[in-house]
């Protein structure tokens, strides 16, 4: 530890202290910003909570309970005076929640008789842990990744600031298509953030033009198969409200969802590659090419992976709520696992063929001046 800290400069030191401090006075912060919010918000004082048991026709076993809160409202006109909330909650909390001592909640107030506050609780307040997470994220970002983690985060900001202005354009435009605005966003993402972490150089270019090429390659694999297939083994209820062809839809998420991974691969191995052929002056094109199947080998099987688990964590709860319902367990699979595990079909697809798109660019450039055999 004693080395460790010896390492570290002075300006390393103030930016790790400063982070931390700005961290702390964020949840500060938000701990005693009620003033800032119209809507009337009390802090839990004291909770007496009643239990009670419920079975259903599946013989699932639920317990449900009761809570009694007392509340100090932290803002508007009755400030400082005690409110008396009802909740009730289960413990599978499927649509409600159990509230403890501390928590600052949202609430409807009702009566006011006899200098007794009532109402409703209309939510939590959870502005707290979510600048805990956020602000976790950026200081371990900035302190391992410095100035390139400073890029990543303009990079996502901007990324999240597309998608949001490429949805309200798709919704303010009927006539377009949400495929083809997620096409330019897709563009857009890959441009911005492959510029801002890895910046104007070759190897960047090789990145980007290869990213593009898999991930419309992909797309135009899967589209062309599900079209062949009539999209028989699909189940699209989960998108039955949108209100558009939720094939669509369906071909726009495979779209965003795979460009990460393959950007992810497409940067690690172009600058793989220019790192060897920079170190090495007497490495061939055959066997730079070789070393670069190896690491795109390695790389695979673990996006391929991520890609995977990403998609289907998403679907347990459904499925656990499925199952103990009494759905059988391959209607259960078939029904929330179709159209996920061929998103993360499709992503796969572009991670296998980034490896020798990327690799052929990366060849093509690098030697494009240069004869080596």
């Amino acid at each position: 530890m004693k080395r460790l800290w010896t390492r570290l400069s002075r300006k390393q030191i103030l930016f790790y202290i400063l982070g931390l401090l700005c961290l702390c006075l964020a949840i500060t912060f938000t701990s005693h910003d009620a003033f800032l919010y119209k809507k009337p918000l009390a802090e839990v004082i004291k909770i007496k909570t009643v239990k009670t048991k419920q079975i259903d026709a599946n013989h699932s076993k639920d317990a449900l309970f009761s809570q009694k809160i007392t509340a100090k409202m932290k803002n508007g006109k009755y400030k400082g005076q005690l409110i008396h909330l009802t909740n009730q909650y289960s413990q599978s909390g499927a649509y409600d929640q159990k509230y403890g001592e501390g928590n600052t909640l949202f609430v409807s107030i009702e009566s006011h008789g006899h200098h007794k506050l009532g109402g409703t609780i209309t939510g939590a307040k959870r502005d707290k842990p979510i600048v805990i997470i956020v602000g976790l994220f950026l200081f371990v970002l900035l302190a391992i990744g410095k100035r390139q983690g400073l890029y990543s985060i303009i990079s996502l900001f901007i990324n999240i600031v597309l998608l949001l202005v490429a949805l309200n354009l798709f919704l303010d435009f009927q006539q377009s298509s949400l495929l083809l605005v997620g096409m330019g966003a897709v563009v857009l993402f890959t441009v911005i953030s492959l510029l801002l972490v890895s910046g104007r150089q070759e190897k960047t270019y090789v990145a980007i033009i290869a990213t593009l090429i898999s991930t419309f390659v992909a797309l135009l694999i899967a589209y062309a198969a599900l079209k062949l297939t009539d999209s028989n083994g699909l189940h699209f209820e989960s998108m039955q409200f949108v209100l558009i062809p939720p094939q669509e839809v369906f071909m726009a998420q495979i779209l965003i969802g795979s460009l990460g991974a393959v950007m992810d691969l497409a940067i690690t191995l172009t600058s793989s590659v220019y790192e060897l052929y920079e170190k090495s002056e007497t490495l061939s094109r055959k066997a730079l090419m070789r070393s670069g199947r190896e690491i795109g080998g390695d790389v695979m099987g673990a996006m391929t992976n991520i890609l995977f688990f990403a998609y289907i964590s998403g679907t347990i709860p459904i499925i656990l709520l499925y199952l103990k319902n009494g759905y059988p367990l391959i209607d259960t699979f078939s029904l929330n696992l179709s159209l996920e595990l061929v998103r993360a079909l499709a992503g796969s697809i572009g991670i296998v063929l980034t490896i020798p798109i990327t690799l052929y660019l990366s060849m093509l450039f690098i030697f494009r001046k240069e004869k080596r055999t």
